[in-house]
């Protein structure tokens, strides 16, 4: 008797090419998935990212994608269903912290590009993978994960106060995309990252954050990228079923 095989999950991680993106883009194709992974100008790093998943025997694309152009995100989306098929989760994961500083240098431009990337974005993203995932518009269900941030509770006063509320905006899509897609067989979920390793910092202007606000964290140390995506990888997962409308912090306590 020949032995079922059965197609691979398909995932699409937006902001895949380093950082938290990144490392789930990773992970997810060593437990099967075959992998899109959008990126904006980082082209190099995403073909790595591709590079280092199929060389360890896995599937993996890479896709052009500007998150804050609706048009952009359709495109991401049908081209999946091109090479790989219709996606049956999600991690919205690109974001952009914007400008540092606080309320008194604040322009609407600013929170426009963030708001624009890191809410709009998602919200585009999800409706796209709705329309593929819906049991009842003949969809197998699935599984979203939004990458929020601790900033959305803790306010990001001083540094990136857009940031904390694009972050928010995030948890509420989180909550009520829960409710109205749980009776179309889809889950959503977030993680609220708190003080984690990645270049995000630098390129933002502030090289030294980690260093300096690590002493408030009560287990004494930050986070790396891999630690968030295995809290990622439990949500998208069946260990995660009955999960849906959670928002989990991984900031070590903070």
């Amino acid at each position: 008797m020949s032995k079922l095989i059965l197609p691979a999950p398909i995932l699409i991680v937006t902001g895949g090419s380093q950082g938290i993106g990144a490392a789930v883009a990773r992970q997810a194709a060593k437990v099967g998935y075959a992998v899109a992974l959008s990126y904006v100008r980082s082209r190099d790093l995403a073909d790595h990212v591709v590079a280092e998943i199929t060389t360890a025997g896995g599937q993996a694309i890479a896709v052009q994608a500007e998150m804050a152009d609706e048009a952009s995100v359709v495109a991401l989306f049908a081209t999946v269903d091109r090479e790989l098929g219709k996606v049956t989760a999600l991690v919205n994961n690109a974001g952009i912290p914007g400008k540092v500083g606080n309320i008194d240098g604040i322009t609407a431009q600013v929170v426009g590009d963030v708001m624009a990337v890191n809410v709009t974005g998602a919200f585009v993203a999800t409706r796209e993978a709705v329309k593929r995932m819906a049991t009842d518009l003949g969809g197998p269900g699935g599984a979203i994960v939004n990458v929020s941030s601790r900033a959305s509770q803790l306010g990001g006063a001083n540094e990136w106060l857009q940031y904390g509320a694009s972050k928010g905006a995030m948890d509420t899509l989180t909550i009520g995309t829960s409710k109205e897609l749980g009776p179309r067989g889809i889950r959503v979920n977030a993680v609220n990252p708190g003080l984690i390793v990645t270049d995000l910092h630098a390129r933002a202007g502030l090289p030294d954050r980690l260093e300096k606000l690590v002493g408030g964290v009560p287990m004494g140390r930050v986070g790396s990228a891999d630690e968030v995506a295995s809290v990622v990888m439990f949500l998208l997962s069946g260990a995660a079923s009955y999960v849906s409308g959670a928002m989990i912090p991984v900031s070590g306590g903070r």
